[in-house]
């Protein structure tokens, strides 16, 4: 007869400053923990748990800074959020409307291609192969008229904003160029035309040669570099999208983050994770289609943007706790009573609903979304 066996019971260690472990193991100098969901609810979670050691000494954008932002398409997001808040961003300007990293500059999606700009623009670097297409396919070649507006534009540059958005490339086997997408079907060679994922030290050789032209060209001007929240829209590799896309991201998030440490001690090469706040903080932020963040969680990105970069100014900045509060309650991070009046601004309906019993059966998750609506219903009533 089989002997019977215990069941056995794992227990997870949970580490405070109250327990035995803590005082056994050297933590190093700088000990952030992930943090709890309690910790994540009120207005300035994102700021300590997500901008720690990324924000800049001094804010370095007023509204006479000179700002270009171009490359993935979220940096259409930045360009748009700071024009509309009346910061002097050139790419937006009339006259600058035929620069490539104006027309297509949300089509620049790779580390390669945004290198190519600043090299062809400031190093008068010409390519073997029409490697650069509108979104209709059709060839936007070297013309030398758009290579001077886009000289122009980066030699009044105080602040240049770059977002890059995936590592997966097409490219010229003969040649090694990389084309900014695919390769039209007209133009396709399958004899030269090849695709693959890019490693972080190609990416890094990118970034690293990025920096170096602008240091060179516009010594004193401040580099921001950030990765696109956008996934995929669908890979070239023979497995799923979704793997893909965590690849994807994860070869550039370890080149910016090796390339920007490297430079750090300079002051001048900076990141913004909106990577972060949107994959990490809203988890599932995104519009029926799965790639694009819905209005309210960019409007907080932005705003905190705005808060963490740039001096104040004539024009008040929009309020973080507004901003976070709908873009939490958008992306469903709250109890489902509490968005339904957040995103309605009900802030009677809310009071309501925190009198009428608890929110959470958690304690400290409890009384956490008590404090947020009662500074909501504070701000806003009296703002009323």
């Amino acid at each position: 007869m089989a002997k019977s066996r215990k069941a056995r019971h794992h227990n997870f260690q949970t580490t405070t400053r109250n327990t035995p472990e803590f005082r056994t193991w050297f933590r190093g100098e700088h000990t952030h923990y992930n943090p709890t969901m309690a910790r994540m609810v009120p207005a300035n979670s994102v700021q300590k748990h997500v901008l720690k050691g990324w924000e800049p000494k001094e804010k370095f954008i007023n509204d006479k800074t000179q700002i270009t932002a171009f490359g993935s398409c979220f940096a259409a997001n930045i360009s748009e959020w700071l024009a509309r808040r009346n910061y002097r961003v050139l790419n937006k300007d009339e006259e600058a409307k035929d620069a490539y990293v104006v027309t297509c500059g949300e089509g620049m999606v790779n580390s390669f291609v945004i290198r190519q700009q600043f090299e062809w623009a400031w190093e008068d670097k010409v390519f073997d192969e029409d490697l650069w297409h509108g979104y209709k396919a059709e060839a936007y070649g070297y013309d030398p008229k758009i290579q001077a507006e886009t000289k122009r534009i980066f030699d009044d540059t105080d602040v240049f904003i770059l977002t890059f958005g995936l590592s997966e490339v097409w490219y010229d086997e003969v040649t090694d160029n990389v084309f900014w997408r695919t390769i039209p079907k007209d133009a396709y060679d399958p004899e030269r035309h090849k695709f693959r994922v890019s490693t972080v030290e190609e990416n890094k050789e990118n970034l690293r040669a990025i920096y170096h032209l602008i240091r060179k060209h516009r010594p004193d001007a401040k580099i921001l570099f950030t990765l696109s929240p956008i996934p995929l829209i669908a890979t070239f590799r023979d497995n799923s999208c979704l793997t893909s896309n965590s690849v994807s991201k994860s070869v550039l998030r370890v080149a910016i983050d090796e390339v920007v440490r490297e430079f750090q001690d300079e002051g001048i090469l900076h990141y913004w994770p909106s990577f972060e706040i949107v994959t990490d903080v809203f988890k599932m932020p995104y519009r029926p289609d799965r790639r694009h963040p819905k209005g309210a969680p960019l409007d907080f990105i932005m705003t905190l943007f705005e808060h963490t970069w740039c001096a104040d100014g004539d024009i008040p900045k929009p309020s973080i706790l507004n901003a976070w509060a709908q873009a939490a309650a958008s992306a469903e991070l709250f109890p489902p009573a509490m968005c339904r009046c957040i995103l309605k601004k009900r802030w009677g309906q809310l009071q309501k609903v925190i009198q009428n019993g608890e929110l959470d059966a958690d304690p400290k998750l409890n009384a956490a979304y008590i404090k947020l609506c009662e500074e909501l219903i504070a701000a806003n009533t009296a703002a009323d």
